[in-house]
């Protein structure tokens, strides 16, 4: 059984796709990236309909991921000594990202829209609960 499975049962569509990649000995460059040879998409549980499983999403979250803190950026010494440290700055991050950043297009919070909070919330209130 997932973590997906545990946590919402099986009334979610899950699936996962697996991107597979080769090098080309003769382009090889240090840091370049392998080239995307093929996709295999996977069902996991439920019925997920294939013309929506993609990658992109969790891509895109990474990607913010690795811009709004600095110890996931790539070759960097802002790295965190304990996990806990680590677990501790991916909180505040998904906090201040989801109640507090209003969204240009939304005019509001991911959570305000969700229904989940009336209001949007400022950085000291999110760094309260931390105590």
């Amino acid at each position: 059984m997932s973590a997906v499975e545990d946590c919402f049962g099986c009334e979610i569509d899950y699936s996962m796709l697996i991107k597979l990649y080769g090098n080309d000995a003769e382009k090889e460059v240090r840091y370049s990236a392998a080239e995307c040879i093929g996709l295999q998409a996977l069902p996991i549980t439920g019925n997920p309909d294939p013309k929506h499983i993609s990658t992109s999403y969790v891509e895109r979250q990474n990607l913010t991921m690795r811009m709004s803190m600095r110890r996931f950026t790539r070759f960097t010494n802002a790295f965190s000594k304990k996990v806990d440290n680590l677990g501790h700055a991916v909180a505040i991050h998904y906090m201040y990202y989801n109640l507090a950043r209003v969204r240009k297009t939304l005019r509001v919070t991911p959570a305000t829209e969700a229904g989940l909070t009336d209001r949007v919330w400022d950085i000291q209130e999110i760094v309260k609960l931390a105590n």
